[in-house]
């Protein structure tokens, strides 16, 4: 493996979607991540969120087998589970068994409502998650319901990449204390963490709680987006002044008798003389028109086609690795570069003597493995 995180061992207890997204990111730049799957698959192929492991196929309430997980955690820098509070305690693999056994251990837990609290063994989904911390109710058209922003904000942004981050934080600590330490991520927590902005604009007087009336909600005219000849889309950004004034000349606009921009009261109209001279060319004539400028204005892509936008392939962003075309490791680093990690694979015996477990202890762990944990 090669990336910033080489030498690095990780224990990962499968999972959906967060911490696997989390351990995704190990792998990336370069850690050794044994993921422990459940015997029946829990994911369709090809699961890009589980590329760069090694799996073993387990059946957590064997004893052998959980003796087996427990001895690959005595070798490990980091333990990754998603399980609801109290389902490692009862495995026998809790935070207090495993960092007994290792004190240097970093004990990684995904949950969407925390370890404690009176959800915390309640079910939920992200929408739930995003809800109960205030991002959800500010995204959404105004008059209308809020709108799910995908699973970003729960599962990935406010989970996984927040899971990440405080797996990383405690190696760090790690470093001068020598101890390791159990990560509480919740995504209900990562995803409040992500409307600090949000807060700081509130607190300043210039947020109200009603959706599609604020600077970025979609209610200003000159940040939303906008229908093309073509049926496509294009984003506008123009939020500053200098910005603005390229976005009036590109729009042939710049002469025009319009309201102030910050004139809220004007703002219906903008939308509507934005909107009519938008749709009057297709998106790619209007990338030709604003491409070269500053006026912030730039193509909606989908995802089948975001691969081969101009600067994301100039870039490349997006790399073709085992399972299709997927995004690439990020961040870059430009002396210890990360490089796409190969598809899941079956761990191996030797691989796993190499972690230090006995002979019997990784042949329970790899003779009963399943024949389809590899990308095709």
């Amino acid at each position: 493996m090669t990336g910033p995180l080489a030498g690095l061992r990780v224990v990962e207890l499968a999972g959906l979607a967060p911490a696997p997204f989390a351990t995704m990111m190990l792998a990336d730049h370069g850690a050794d991540v044994v993921r422990v799957d459940r015997p029946v698959p829990t994911v369709a192929e090809p699961d890009l969120l589980g590329r760069g492991r090694t799996t073993v196929a387990a059946d957590l309430k064997d004893p052998a087998v959980r003796d087996a997980v427990a001895a690959l955690v005595d070798g490990a820098d980091v333990l990754v589970e998603g399980y609801r509070p109290g389902v490692m305690e009862r495995l026998g693999l809790g935070p207090e068994e495993c960092l007994a056994r290792n004190p240097r251990l970093v004990y990684g837990r995904m949950t969407g409502w925390g370890q404690d609290g009176p959800l915390a063994r309640a079910a939920g989904h992200d929408i739930n998650y995003v809800a109960l911390s205030g991002a959800l109710g500010a995204i959404g058209p105004a008059g209308g319901p809020p709108v799910p922003p995908l699973n970003l904000v729960g599962d990935f942004g406010g989970g996984g990449l927040l899971l990440a981050f405080g797996v990383l934080a405690a190696l760090v600590e790690r470093a001068t204390s020598g101890r390791g330490q159990v990560v509480d991520a919740a995504m209900v927590d990562g995803a409040a963490l992500l409307t600090t902005h949000l807060h700081s604009m509130r607190a300043q007087g210039v947020w109200n709680d009603e959706r599609g009336t604020n600077l970025l909600d979609g209610a200003a005219p000159f940040y939303r987006c906008y229908a093309t000849a073509d049926g496509g889309h294009v984003s506008v950004g123009s939020i500053e002044a200098p910005f603005y004034a390229a976005l009036l000349e590109g729009l042939g606009l710049a002469d025009a008798d319009l309201p102030a921009q910050h004139d809220r009261a004007g703002w219906p109209v903008l939308t509507q003389r934005f909107a009519e001279v938008l749709a009057g060319r297709t998106r790619a004539e209007w990338d030709a028109v604003f491409g070269a400028t500053d006026a912030c204005v730039h193509p909606v892509y989908a995802p089948s086609e975001v691969a081969d936008a101009p600067h994301v392939r100039a870039r490349r962003t997006f790399v073709d690795g085992p399972g299709g075309r997927q995004p690439a490791p990020a961040p870059r680093f430009d002396r210890t570069p990360s490089a796409l990690p190969g598809a899941r694979a079956a761990a191996s015996a030797e691989h796993l003597r190499e972690w230090g477990l006995s002979a019997a202890a990784a042949a329970a762990l790899t003779d009963h493995q399943r024949e389809d944990v590899s990308v095709p």
